[in-house]
């Protein structure tokens, strides 16, 4: 069944009981194992890290398929840390950096999937995502027999210290004198009951739903867009609140919504995070995203002095970056944002603390952060789309559309340039633009837009659709 393990833009994911399989599960981590070892010899000053940290989601059996995977790891020459409960994937992070002895991590998640789903996601020495050539040197020994027999591990929370790291990184004091009011939703995933306590912690009055044990996610699937976060909408509305968090099912992304209901998408959120690290908290650096960041970001950026590099879409390739060093905020338009001063990883709880920070100092609730922000850099509407393409349209769309689509004009819009660095990307004239790319999670090709209005929106996926369904 090696066939049916393959690392996408982020880890291993497969549906419970067909291909995510105990097998299947150990023979991963067999081959994990293996290329860490190999990450210890190649660097004198990991040699002594003989650790692996190994940590959970929400989803059925999660623990003890963890506890299958410590076992495995552990017989195979690591210590293991293996967390006592669910926790999310950047407090899993957070404890291989802040770790001396760990060489990595090990994550069962998958993320914003469906609750059938489970998966692998490994983490490297300062607990960033691991690039593209360690997965595919995992993917490579996939064949390797596993051990005879099963090691010991010692269980460990993670949570406690992570949740005491992040008070750190705000300003506590601003943030109980604002008397703020939000709602959580983790929409089942492993940031349930975590970002609530840590927001109530620091006084803010929290009302949190979709946070019980429920393996089905009641039918939601955790990705914090419409329409799984209906029901956040719905409370945010009712109650009036400052603002809504909502953290996908390994809580490391995020998305928001004002107390009028309105979704404030990962675009908007960036944008406000970068003003806010230089005009409120005095940092600078560089700012990272992928191809798909909003033309907005671009124009914070600008305004601000700062410089922007963008990247192929895959946290993998911000984390790239951020080893680079001068990288003051890194972030992508599914809402993965991170601060490498924190850890090179992406963190939905790090994030919805430093929005609740902006407000507090600010004085202003979400709605009001937003519109400030359009009144200083202009309003640009996005949204993205889905394609499910039978095997032969992918094939004409991956071989002949990204290598040869070539355009004068777009829904009226003349073409300004063209970005085949993932996918094919068209940017438009008025900071309009359109891209189409083979997802790296599901079998799919997304579509994403960004225009002045929605309808504009609308038109430019439209006309992707008509390009992708229509290649020769």
């Amino acid at each position: 069944m090696g066939e049916a393990i393959h690392f996408g833009t982020d880890g291993w994911r497969a549906i419970i009981g067909e291909d995510f399989t105990e097998e299947n599960l150990i023979r991963v981590c067999v081959a994990a194992a293996e290329a860490f070892k190999e990450k210890q010899k190649e660097d004198v000053a990991h040699q002594s890290c003989s650790t692996i940290i190994i940590g959970h989601d929400c989803r059925k059996d999660a623990h003890r398929y963890a506890q299958i995977a410590a076992e495995v790891v552990a017989a195979c020459g690591f210590k293991v840390k293996l967390s006592q409960d669910y926790c999310p994937t950047p407090a899993l992070c957070f404890s291989v950096a802040q770790d001396p002895t760990a060489i990595g991590g090990i994550m069962l998640t998958s993320s914003h999937n469906p609750a059938e789903y489970l998966g692998v996601k490994l983490r490297m020495v300062d607990g960033g995502a691991s690039p593209k050539e360690f997965s595919d040197r995992v993917e490579s020994l996939l064949g390797l027999d596993a051990p005879a027999t099963r090691g010991d591990f010692e269980e460990v929370d993670f949570v406690s210290p992570y949740l005491a790291a992040l008070k750190n990184c705000v300003d506590t004091e601003a943030i109980r004198a604002a008397h703020l009011r939000v709602v959580v939703d983790p929409l089942y995933g492993a940031g349930r009951k975590h970002l609530a306590q840590l927001l109530e912690d620091l006084g803010v009055e929290v009302d949190e739903i979709n946070n019980a044990d429920d393996p089905t996610f009641d039918g939601l699937h955790p990705e914090p867009i419409q329409p799984w976060i209906d029901r956040g909408i719905a409370r945010v509305q009712e109650l009036g609140f400052d603002a809504g968090f909502i953290t996908d099912g390994d809580a490391d992304r995020i998305a928001a919504l004002d107390d009028k209901g309105n979704f404030v998408n990962p675009h908007r959120i960036l944008a406000l995070l970068v003003s806010h690290l230089v005009e409120n908290k005095g940092k600078r650096g560089r700012v990272v995203s992928t191809i798909t960041a909003s033309a907005m970001l671009a124009r914070q950026c600008r305004r601000l002095g700062l410089d922007l590099t963008l990247t192929a879409v895959g946290f993998k390739w911000i984390y790239g970056e951020m080893k680079k060093g001068d990288v003051m905020i890194g972030g992508e338009e599914s809402g993965g944002i991170g601060i490498p001063t924190h850890v090179k990883e992406r963190d939905g709880l790090l994030m919805a603390l430093l929005l609740t920070e902006t407000m507090a100092l600010r004085k202003m609730n979400l709605r009001v952060l937003v519109d400030d922000m359009f009144d200083k850099i202009g309003k640009l509407e996005f949204s993205r789309r889905g394609l499910r393409l039978s095997e032969k349209e992918m094939t004409l769309f991956c071989t002949n559309t990204i290598s040869n689509l070539s355009a004068e004009k777009i829904c009226g819009k003349a073409v300004v340039d063209i970005d085949r660095r993932d996918g094919v990307k068209c940017y438009l004239e008025g900071d309009a633009w359109v891209m189409m790319r083979p997802s790296g999670t599901e079998p799919l090709v997304r579509i994403y837009a960004e225009a002045a209005t929605v309808a504009e929106v609308e038109e430019l996926l439209d006309a992707a659709k008509h390009i992708v369904k229509n290649a020769e």
